[in-house]
């Protein structure tokens, strides 16, 4: 298996990235708060944008709709400026 690292500050693969956003974790911040791949340098937040892309996620376009329920904890959550700025 050819592991190709995305985040080398925790050693978080494309294919553990992939994993958490089938699974749901849709936005960088949502990716960081699974695995911590981004919370440290933020060298790899773009690299965890181009893996996400902008395919379906029914949870994104709630969020993108602005669903309240959706919005309420997330908002509340403290995330790195390098999250902030690329979510």
């Amino acid at each position: 298996m050819n592991r190709v690292y995305v985040c080398s500050c925790f050693g978080i693969t494309e294919q553990q990235v992939r994993e958490h956003a089938d699974t749901g974790a849709c936005t960088p911040r949502q990716i960081a708060s699974a695995c911590k791949a981004g919370t440290d340098c933020g060298g790899c937040v773009r690299r965890i944008q181009s893996l996400l892309g902008r395919g379906n996620c029914p949870r994104r376009e709630l969020i993108d709709s602005g669903a309240p329920e959706l919005l309420g904890a997330e908002a509340d959550a403290a995330a790195p400026a390098a999250l902030s700025e690329a979510a």
